[in-house]
């Protein structure tokens, strides 16, 4: 789905269904220099099984015109923007993972009425990105990407859901990143510096509780990026939430995509 957000040509896959304002909804968001794709799986399973599906691209990544947006608060009132100009009238599970987890929290305390639920995908408090992570995002994209792509996974291949023999994680997720960075060479760095200024998720979370919104954390027990005990902050200050830990790394999709969709299915539909 093709529509026009905050002026400019944005891009929501809606789970290879037409997008049904009649069904709940259910918005899945990426993190750094990822797009909709990483939630293939996942997404066409809800758009086929009661929901109205909007995995987004955000600003500046593939299919999402740039620029790419410099904090996780411009972001968060991205995805609220967005939901208006679809025309969603009910309040939406909101499904992020990574960078998108902090855009959830955010988008999930600056616009209450518009959340329904929150899933929370590897995520952590604060979200610090090392100096040679946020340096080669700028300097050396390639060299970033495979650093990212190591950190990431804890296997080769995801089993038993890869799309095909020979299907490789480390390749797929180097080719995405390159991707992106051909639509918009700056969204690697902006993302990551966007997680590292990042200071509102107690705040964030404060809100959410005191809202009383459902919430779900969902982390990979071998995530080196985000590891479960870097969620312990934003867990206590989300007494009402929780826990699901899977045994895989930061690619919880990927690497265990039929483990996260039976959790991220079950939390929508409770």
């Amino acid at each position: 789905m093709e529509l026009q957000v905050q002026g400019k040509r944005a891009y929501a896959y809606t789970g290879g269904k037409p997008f049904n304002l009649a069904l709940p909804c259910a918005v899945f968001i990426h993190g750094v220099q990822n797009d909709h794709s990483v939630w293939a799986l996942q997404t066409r399973y809800f758009a086929h099984h009661g929901f109205g599906v909007l995995a987004v691209d955000l600003p500046g990544h593939n299919r999402s015109e740039g620029p790419a947006l410099a904090t996780v608060e411009a972001m968060a009132d991205w995805i609220a923007a967005l939901l208006d100009a679809v025309g969603v009238q009910q309040p939406a599970c909101l499904i992020g993972h990574s960078m998108g987890s902090l855009i959830a929290l955010e988008a999930a305390a600056r616009h209450p009425v518009k959340t329904a639920k929150l899933a929370l995908v590897a995520t952590a408090f604060p979200m610090k990105v090392s100096d040679l992570l946020l340096n080669n995002a700028r300097d050396d994209q390639p060299a970033a990407a495979e650093l990212v792509t190591a950190f990431s996974h804890s296997g080769m291949a995801p089993k038993p859901s890869a799309p095909g023999p020979g299907f490789w994680l480390h390749g797929s997720s180097t080719q995405l990143m390159g991707r992106v960075t051909r639509h918009g060479a700056a969204a690697f760095h902006v993302g990551f510096k966007a997680c590292d200024d990042y200071g509102g998720d107690e705040q964030a979370a404060a809100a959410v509780a005191a809202a009383g919104l459902p919430a779900l954390f969902l982390l990979g027990k071998r995530d080196m990026m985000t590891p479960p005990r870097a969620a312990a902050g934003l867990q206590k200050a989300l007494p009402q939430a929780r826990t699901q830990v899977l045994d895989c790394g930061h690619a919880v999709m990927a690497e265990k995509p039929d483990e996260a969709l039976d959790a991220l299915y079950a939390f929508c539909k409770s």
